[in-house]
């Protein structure tokens, strides 16, 4: 894939993973890359975000002999992520709309 990911579109992924269940950068980092080609490095920045706009929190929690931080959505977050659904299924339509009149175009 060469589409370039917006931000507000990888903030959303990262609430929509966070709404389900509290996880860890890794993890939040792999199963996002089952979809979408990001690389480690991508993630924490987009992790500290949400987390300065208190849409999530973090917590330690010890591992093998360490801590490993778990993120968790904040009401504030449920919210934001409410709004970027309601954005994209508006995008999304949009832009099948405009694909879809491409290809009929191209038929005529």
């Amino acid at each position: 894939m060469d589409i370039q990911i917006p931000t507000l579109l990888l903030d959303g992924t990262v609430l929509s993973l966070l709404n389900k269940k509290d996880m860890y950068g890794y993890a939040l980092t792999k199963t996002v890359q089952t979809q979408l080609p990001i690389s480690e490095s991508t993630m924490y920045p987009v992790l500290r975000r949400l987390k300065k706009h208190e849409l999530l929190e973090n917590y330690d929690e010890p591992y093998e002999g360490r801590m490993r931080r778990y993120y968790r959505i904040t009401e504030n977050g449920r919210q934001e992520l409410q709004k970027i659904t309601a954005d994209w299924q508006q995008f999304r339509n949009a832009m099948d709309k405009l694909l879809r009149e491409g290809e009929l175009e191209n038929d005529e």
